[in-house]
C-alpha cells in the first residue's frame, strides 16, 4: 500500500528534483531559473487559480469551519515553533517569530495542490482552493503584523499601529498577482457568465502549464538555500511542519468540526507539504533567521516524498471508502 501511495505522489517531487538538477549542474543559467519563476507566478498559476477558482463547486459545505480548522493548525505550529527558538534556544523576538512562520507555512500552491490533485483528484482540489482564497492574504498580513511586533520588542522601541501596519500590507497584497486572480475569479463567479469557449480553451492551456513549471522552478530555486548552519532549530521546526501542524487540523477536522472526509483528507494532506520561501524572504527583509528558515525549507522538501506518502497512507487507512 505505502509502494503505491509513493509512486502516485513520487512524479510531483521528481520534477522538482529535476528542476534542482538542472539548476545545480548549470545545464539552465540562473537567468532563465529567474524568468520561468517569473511566468509561473506573474501569469501561469494566477490563470491556474482564475480557472480553478470560476469552474469549482463550493456549495456543498461552508468553508468557515475549514478555515478555522486550517488555521488552528497554522497557530499550534506558529506557537510551538516560536517557542521552540526563543525559550529553547534563546533567540531574539525576530528569530522566534521567522521560527513561527517557518513551521506554520505550507507551500499550498506549488507543492499542495499538485500532491492533493494526483492523490484525491479534482473534488479533492475544492477544499484546497478555499484555503488559498485567504491564505496568502492571511498569512501575510499576520506574519508582517508579528515580524514588525518582533522588531519592536528587540529595538526597545514603539511598535507602529497594528491598523497602519495591516492597511500599509493589505495594499501591497492586493496587488499581488495571486490575489488579483483570486479576487477577479470571486467576482467573476458572482457574475454568472461563462467564459468563451476560445477564451475558455486558452486559460486551460495556460493552465496546464503552471504546476509542472512550478515545480521545476522551485527545484531550481532550492539550489541558493540548501543545508546551512543551526540545523537542529531547523530539524525541529521540520518536525512540527511536517507531523505536528497537519496532525493537529486532522484531529480538529475529524473530531472538533467534524468536516467530510476527503476535505480533512485533503486539507491534511496539502498541510504536511514542505514550508514554503516566504520565511526566507521575512527572514532576508528582517535580517535574521536566513539559516534556519533555509534548513526549513530544504529539510521538508527532502523528506516531502516519504512524508507525505506517510500521511496519504495513514488518512486512506483512517478513513476507507470514506474519501470515495
Amino acid at each position: 500500500m505505502l509502494a503505491h501511495t509513493l509512486s502516485i505522489v513520487a512524479p510531483v517531487f521528481l520534477l522538482i528534483g529535476i528542476g534542482y538538477c538542472l539548476a545545480r549542474f548549470g545545464i539552465l543559467k540562473q537567468s532563465v531559473s529567474d524568468a520561468l519563476g517569473q511566468f509561473v507566478f506573474v501569469v501561469a498559476v494566477p490563470v491556474l487559480l482564475f480557472s480553478s477558482l470560476t469552474e469549482a463547486d463550493f456549495s456543498a459545505e461552508n468553508p468557515f469551519a475549514l478555515w478555522a480548522c486550517y488555521f488552528l493548525g497554522v497557530s499550534v505550529a506558529w506557537f510551538l515553533g516560536s517557542t521552540i527558538i526563543r525559550r529553547g534556544f534563546g533567540r531574539e523576538a525576530r528569530a522566534g517569530a521567522i521560527g513561527g512562520v517557518s513551521a506554520s507555512f505550507a507551500n499550498l500552491l506549488l507543492i499542495g495542490m499538485p500532491v492533493v490533485s494526483a492523490v484525491y483528484g479534482e473534488a479533492g482540489l475544492v477544499p484546497i482552493l478555499l484555503v488559498l482564497s485567504i491564505h496568502l492574504m492571511m498569512m501575510t498580513v499576520i506574519i508582517t503584523v508579528a515580524m514588525e511586533r518582533a522588531a519592536a520588542i528587540d529595538s526597545g522601541q514603539a511598535m507602529p499601529p497594528v491598523a497602519k501596519i495591516v492597511l500599509g500590507t493589505s495594499r501591497k497584497v492586493l496587488t499581488n498577482p495571486l490575489i488579483v486572480a483570486i479576487l477577479l475569479a470571486l467576482v467573476w463567479r458572482q457574475t454568472g457568465l461563462s467564459l468563451p469557449e476560445i477564451g475558455q480553451d486558452i486559460l486551460d492551456r495556460i493552465a496546464a502549464t503552471a504546476l509542472p513549471l512550478a515545480l521545476l522552478s522551485l527545484g531550481m530555486s532550492l539550489v541558493q538555500y540548501g543545508i546551512r548552519g543551526n540545523i537542529l532549530p531547523g530539524f525541529l521546526l521540520s518536525l512540527i511542519k511536517i507531523f505536528i501542524m497537519p496532525a493537529t487540523i486532522f484531529l480538529a477536522g475529524t473530531f472538533l468540526f467534524q468536516l467530510p472526509p476527503l476535505w480533512v483528507a485533503a486539507t491534511t494532506l496539502a498541510a504536511s507539504c514542505p514550508t514554503g520561501v516566504n520565511p526566507y524572504i521575512f527572514a532576508n527583509r528582517y535580517g535574521t533567521g536566513h539559516a534556519m528558515s533555509a534548513n526549513a525549507i530544504t529539510m521538508t522538501t527532502l523528506s516531502a516524498i516519504l512524508t507525505t506518502s506517510l500521511w496519504v497512507w495513514f488518512l486512506n487507512l483512517w478513513f476507507g471508502s470514506g474519501l470515495q
